[in-house]
């Protein structure tokens, strides 16, 4: 509990001392590299500091290109433990409510994430904003689950992700995360110390399957996804009838 509460605080002061300096310079030069490096740095110290021990596997299958990398969503954890270890700059959708955060909303923005809203009309503009910046070059770290799993287990993936690599023309790099929702269980705030593994398999190239294909790229993003978890975070037997 005195680690989370530590943690809480460092980042609390880093966000109202340190961001609006470097949201200043970002203005400034209109390159987010410096916010975004620096804020990924700080991300993993907060992370060791809360007690959770990253280890990564597979930087070597990560192309050197735009992509989508697909994850499986166990924790609140997962970003944290995700982005700091990921060797190129990435956005993600975030949650409009956060947009509302002063100074945190501003950096964001500049960072180029993408407020997702809960209608379908605004929704869909998040999608074509998301397209348009994977084909200008920006990845994209994305949870197709679309919540978190109640469980630790893999959860049916969503469509919509492998939809947007099919038509911005990117890899999709499938990441396992293996260990977060012990280090935070669902409906906790305490962080627990441990060890979270990350594998990135090798990417899955969109561009050679069709958009009316995007059921099969689903499923075989998915079942690397799956390959690469423990077996208490596999998914559960699925009836052959079920709904995809």
């Amino acid at each position: 509990m005195i680690r989370t509460a530590l943690t809480g605080l460092v980042v609390s002061l880093a966000v109202l001392l340190g961001l609006p300096w470097l949201i200043l310079w970002t203005l400034v030069t209109g390159r987010p590299e410096l916010m975004y490096g620096l804020s990924m740095k700080f991300s993993r110290f907060a992370g060791r500091l809360a007690g959770m021990r990253v280890r990564v596997e597979g930087l070597e299958n990560i192309p050197p290109r735009a992509c989508i990398f697909a994850a499986n969503h166990a924790s609140n954890l997962d970003p944290l433990a995700l982005m700091p270890v990921i060797p190129q700059r990435v956005s993600i959708f975030a949650k409009r409510e956060l947009f509302r955060i002063p100074i945190l909303s501003a950096g964001m923005r500049l960072a180029g994430f993408v407020r997702v809203d809960r209608t379908l009309r605004e929704a869909a503009a998040s999608v074509a904003t998301a397209v348009r910046r994977l084909k200008e070059g920006l990845s994209f770290a994305i949870f197709p689950e679309g919540t978190r799993s109640p469980d630790g287990r893999l959860h049916r993936f969503r469509k919509g992700a492998f939809a947007m690599a099919i038509e911005a023309g990117v890899p999709v790099v499938p990441v396992s995360i293996a260990g977060t929702h012990r280090v935070l269980r669902r409906g906790d705030w305490v962080v627990h110390p441990g060890e979270v593994t990350i594998r990135f398999a090798p990417a899955v190239d969109a561009s050679s399957y069709a958009a009316s294909d995007r059921s099969k790229l689903l499923a075989r993003v998915e079942s690397l996804v799956g390959a690469g978890l423990p077996p208490d975070q596999h998914p559960l037997p699925r009836s052959a009838n079920s709904a995809e």
